[in-house]
């Protein structure tokens, strides 16, 4: 297995736990509210970081595999050299923003983790689940990378890869 397949692996599983911990909590929540009167104060506040890490670890697998939304009905009239080539260019104005939001993000962590800045609830650092917005970020940015790049080499598009012929097509 690959370093790449490995950490595809990696962030599916976290993707996946990550939204199994928020229904769980969610389900929780909503038997001790209604069956004992006594609901988690701060199963609101996790279960929205659970869904942010589940959102931004997710995104790394769909990235890999090129299976970003796209509003792309003008890009499917274009013939199959054009269209290609649009799909590069949209793969790379996706890393130049994901690497930028990276790049402007990771401060305001550093911050956070500095002054010790906690969630009001469950009392939780806000480094941890505002660290996960640039990391998703930045995984998602280097798989796509990696994905191009062996796209570009000759070879064969990723499960759902876009290179040539986009997701939908047959």
């Amino acid at each position: 297995m690959s370093v790449v397949n490995a950490v595809v692996m990696i962030v599916r599983v976290l993707a996946a736990v990550l939204l199994l911990c928020s229904v769980a909590l969610n389900f929780t929540n909503i038997v001790g509210r209604y069956f004992f009167a006594a609901p988690i104060p701060w199963a609101e506040e996790v279960m929205l970081f659970l869904m942010v890490g589940a959102v931004f670890f997710g995104n790394c697998a769909v990235g890999w595999e090129g299976r970003q939304i796209r509003m792309d009905v003008l890009v499917n009239m274009m013939p199959p050299t054009i269209r290609r080539w649009l799909e590069y260019f949209a793969e790379i104005a996706f890393m130049v923003t994901a690497v930028a939001l990276v790049v402007f993000a990771w401060p305001v962590v550093v911050d956070l983790y500095e002054f010790d800045q906690r969630s009001q609830a469950a009392d939780i650092p806000m480094a941890i689940p505002q660290a996960i917005i640039p990391l998703g970020l930045a995984i998602t940015a280097f798989l796509v990378l990696v994905r191009l790049v062996r796209q570009l080499g000759g070879a064969a598009p990723t499960r759902g890869g876009r290179a040539g012929h986009g997701a939908g097509h047959h």
